[in-house]
């Protein structure tokens, strides 16, 4: 069974792309309208994308269910395990105590709330999406400062805006190895030209989250301090993109931010250590519906301390162990993100990841299972490819290889070293899994979704939209980028998804196509924040599952406002500095 895509299946683009954008209109519409639950929200939206596809698309019915069936299977392993494996990791961590005395821990280098965001979200956050990605950063980085002691909703929407800027290099480069093998196009050149657009982003976004939190003034009292954090990973960030390579971008940014934030601030502190109100142990609990009303209504309330906030003590032995689980997850997703350890654990333990075809040879293409029916059974058509191009579906089983796998042994292995017992172990992540078990569900239909509509071509016909703006093609083509990733969830998808269509499109406008595929990636980090699956994602990792329209809500004028600079970026380039679009880079080896 071979099936072309149909990009305007109504003779009227704007009405093909109408009914294109149905799943995305029932999806936000249920999560952030009607405050459905997200995982009746992903099964509305999915089951609405099949059902355009068939009806409206002319897709058959057995790819669209393939198409489904494949997304979820990728759900499932890819991203929700990762998720579950990190909460249960911060599980054992406060199951054995630990966690507490990373609270102080912290508060030892600064009690001011507004510096452990830029700290924990921004320079932690960044470590952890450069060795893992996928989802990793708002889990693991979220779920740390609920221990710290923030409330659910500050930690879900603070780690969803602070992931963004990283987010194109996440899980050792893999989003900028994905747009140079779609596109055609030199990696180095891609990899300087992301590099030359997001450091102005990585030093706006610092400054972003902290007046997210505070007022003006209270922003401008830790300015050194976001000057710091942003100048330090921008200036990693653009050396390592330009000059090295793009595989550890994120985790060199990110160590050295942290090593910088943290050598500052012994000799520099704020004139005023501010605190959220609920920091006073005096104030009675807010409930769940209270915090949220008093967060959407913009008043994250405070309390300005003017004397030292004295943080319990611990002796250096003990701090070293509260932080142990957090540095084997660290040493263990870096491992696990390393291309000859992955490439090596596959040929050892995953199925069907080298085939040797009968006349010896190793069978092209990405790694994995055929998945039946499926595989090179849909064709993009121009103009989203040059020529009919059959879209390829190997589902690759790394159940050893997974970086949700490297979470879990390094939960195992710190859980054993802190002293619980293997039945310990096994209850707390019986307890993990029951409260995780709908935002499993909710994040594998959203895959489900995504895939439905790649292999159908409703992308295509979204992204076709944004190529009829002619001169303010740059503005809008990177937030095709954006889209892409609001889609489906990857800065890696939406390249693959849009990397030759920016292509194409650039080039039938005169415009470098080099800065265009680059947009492409560096634009689609903005919508990282909106789409349903980190969305899912932070409320899962915060126990606050329900939540995700209010969640939705706050941080979309957000997503919008930080993909529009970058638009405005992408512009000047264009325009204005198009010499400074770097051709015929190598890489340092």
């Amino acid at each position: 069974m071979h099936w072309m895509q149909v990009y305007d299946p109504f003779g009227h683009w704007w009405l093909s792309t109408l009914v294109a954008m149905l799943p995305i209109l029932v999806l936000f519409g249920l999560l952030a309208g009607l405050r459905v639950k997200p995982h009746w929200c992903a099964i509305a939206g999915a089951t609405t994308a099949v059902l355009v596809a068939i009806l409206f698309f002319k897709m058959p019915l057995m790819l669209a269910a393939m198409s489904f069936g494949y997304g979820v299977a990728f759900g499932l392993l890819k991203i929700a395990w990762i998720v579950l494996a990190a909460v249960y990791l911060y599980d054992i961590s406060v199951e054995t105590g630990q966690f507490e005395i990373m609270k102080e821990s912290v508060a030892g280098i600064t009690p001011d709330r507004r510096l452990q965001v830029l700290l924990v979200a921004f320079c932690f956050g960044a470590f952890i999406e450069g060795a893992a990605g996928f989802g990793a950063p708002v889990a693991i980085a979220g779920a740390f400062m609920i221990g710290l002691g923030f409330r659910p909703f500050h930690a879900a929407a603070l780690n969803l805006i602070a992931n963004t800027a990283p987010v194109a290099w996440g899980a050792i480069g893999t989003p900028v190895h994905t747009l140079a093998a779609v596109s055609g196009l030199p990696e180095s050149d891609l990899n300087a030209t992301i590099g030359r657009i997001l450091p102005f982003t990585a030093i706006i976004v610092p400054f972003w989250l902290v007046r997210t939190m505070v007022s003006w003034s209270e922003t401008f009292e830790v300015f050194p301090a976001i000057l710091v954090v942003g100048f330090s990973f921008a200036l990693t960030q653009f050396f390592w993109s330009n000059h090295v390579d793009s595989n550890l971008v994120d985790i060199m940014g990110g160590v050295v931010s942290i090593i910088a934030t943290v050598a500052f601030l012994r000799f520099w502190k704020p004139k005023k250590i501010w605190r959220f109100d609920y920091d006073d142990q005096r104030k009675p609990d807010l409930s769940p519906t209270e915090e949220i009303t008093d967060d959407v209504g913009g008043r994250w309330s405070a309390s300005n301390f003017d004397g030292n906030v004295k943080p319990k003590s611990y002796p250096p032995g003990k701090v070293l162990k509260a932080w142990t689980p957090f540095a084997i997850l660290s040493v263990f997703v870096l491992i696990w993100g390393l291309p000859s350890v992955k490439l090596a654990i596959n040929k050892a333990t995953t199925p069907a990841f080298r085939v040797v075809l009968p006349d010896g040879k190793p069978r092209p293409g990405p790694p994995g299972w055929d998945v039946p029916y499926l595989h090179n059974a849909v064709y993009r058509a121009a103009p989203v490819a040059t020529k009919p191009t059959p879209e390829a579906a190997r589902y690759d089983f790394n159940w050893l290889s997974a970086t949700g796998t490297g979470c879990f042994l390094a939960a195992i292995v710190s859980g054993l070293l802190l002293g619980l017992t293997p039945f310990r172990l096994m209850k707390t992540f019986w307890r993990t899994l029951v409260r995780m078990r709908l935002a499993m569900i909710a994040i594998s239909f959203m895959l489900g979704l995504g895939y439905v509509t790649r292999y159908s071509g409703l992308d295509a016909v979204l992204g076709l939209a944004f190529t009829r703006t002619g001169w303010a093609y740059p503005f809008f083509g990177t937030f095709l980028g954006w889209l892409g990733v609001a889609l489906t969830g990857s800065d890696t998808s939406s390249n693959a998804l849009f990397g030759s269509l920016q292509r194409i499109t650039s080039q039938q406008l005169g415009i470098d196509p080099v800065l265009m595929c680059a947009a492409n990636s560096a634009g689609g980090v903005m919508g990282k924040m909106v789409d349903a699956q980190s969305i899912t994602i932070a409320t899962a990792a915060t126990e606050q599952v329900g939540n995700e329209g209010t969640i939705f809500r706050f941080v979309v004028w957000h997503s919008v406002a930080l993909g529009a600079i970058v638009g405005i970026i992408v512009m000047l380039y264009a325009y204005a500095f198009p010499h400074a679009v770097p051709h015929g880079l190598t890489f340092v080896k």
